[in-house]
């Protein structure tokens, strides 16, 4: 029954790639932040736009909740659930947490594709949560026009372990620990230009948990952490360095990418996202060729966490890249150094 539909021919967006653009967001979101001042023991609230919400249980924990949904990035419902929980799940790993459990959230059409299909993207998503050692509890679902899945998550860390994206320090090295490209195949895959050799590859990214985030937390020195998703690399350093008052540079060719994405940018396969994304940020951004800035501001679909370390914690970091199979991720990607305003926030090089 599932070979017989195209998941993704079904929504008008995909994975991450749905989600608002960063100006549209600070738009709905101004002057209505919930922050640390407000409520006693809420330790990070949306004024940050960090990856979960921390709440001090009084007892040295901190509990991290987070919810994320999207359309469908892949065609098949069991993958489609992996790749969303997977998603859902990495925000918990971002702020440096354990996840210990999920509610599902599903929006399904009906009247055009069977309930058994629906029953699949679960099934896909009780496997991930089971990999993450997370309990599904429960969920809550509607009739809608496009197919929606997701998970509301829960999860627990110490909050001397609790890793922002706003408190990189200068001097301090980037890293990242997956490669890129997901939001460009994605679209290839739609249009129909997918190369063979490159089928699967953006899935098998995607339903890759960053479990590491929680590993990385425990390093002194690892000083900020985000997940990349749908506002691409640039976007989410972007909220990493403004919000640490710093600037970043970037060594282009340090970034991992999946494949070799010029065949398809070279047809056009942007999604767009992508636009959507440097209508929002490109001012921030110094001189860089229009490949590069297709490719970095490309969004994300459970992407890798960025992980800002400063000297003492940088080869720790690094074996433990290396013990976790990211051997390939070991290298620096670049920088934060002291704000300078006269300078464009995110350079290149």
């Amino acid at each position: 029954m599932s070979e017989d539909i195209r998941l993704t021919q079904f929504s008008h967006g995909a994975g991450c790639g749905c989600k608002l653009s960063p100006a549209i967001l600070d738009r709905i979101l101004a002057n209505k932040h919930s922050s640390p001042g407000e409520f006693d023991r809420l330790l990070v609230g949306n004024n940050s736009r960090d990856d979960a919400g921390a709440y001090d249980l009084g007892n040295g924990q901190a509990l991290l909740t987070t919810t994320d949904f999207f359309m469908p990035i892949v065609d098949d419902p069991f993958e489609f659930g992996r790749i969303a929980s997977a998603n859902a799940i990495s925000d918990i790993y971002a702020m440096g947490g354990n996840p210990v459990m999920a509610i599902a959230i599903l929006g399904w059409p009906i009247d055009k594709i069977a309930p058994e299909v629906a029953g699949l993207v679960i099934e896909g998503a009780r496997s991930i949560c089971k990999e993450a050692g997370v309990a599904l509890a429960g969920g809550h679902s509607i009739d809608s026009p496009e197919p929606i899945f997701g998970l509301s998550v829960n999860g627990l860390v110490a909050i001397e372990n609790l890793k922002k994206n706003d408190a990189a320090k200068a001097g301090d090295q980037l890293f990242f620990t997956k490669a890129i490209g997901i939001g460009i195949l994605s679209t290839s895959e739609k249009r129909g230009i997918l190369l063979e050799k490159d089928r699967g590859v953006g899935a098998q990214s995607m339903m890759r948990l960053n479990s590491i985030g929680a590993k990385l937390a425990l390093i002194p020195g690892v000083n900020a952490m985000t997940d990349v998703t749908g506002f691409g690399l640039l976007g989410h350093l972007g909220e990493m360095a403004e919000g640490s008052a710093l600037n970043a540079k970037i060594d282009v060719g340090k970034v991992k990418l999946l494949t070799d994405l010029d065949y398809y940018l070279d047809k056009g396969a942007i999604p767009g996202g992508t636009k959507r994304n440097l209508e929002s940020y490109d001012h921030r951004l110094g001189e860089i060729s229009e490949r590069d800035r297709w490719i970095l501001a490309d969004p994300q679909t459970s992407g890798g966490i960025l992980v800002s370390v400063s000297a003492e914690g940088i080869e720790k970091v690094k074996a433990l890249l290396e013990a976790q199979g990211l051997g390939a991720h070991v290298e620096s990607i670049g920088f934060l150094e002291e704000e300078d305003p006269s300078q464009a926030r995110i350079q290149l090089k």
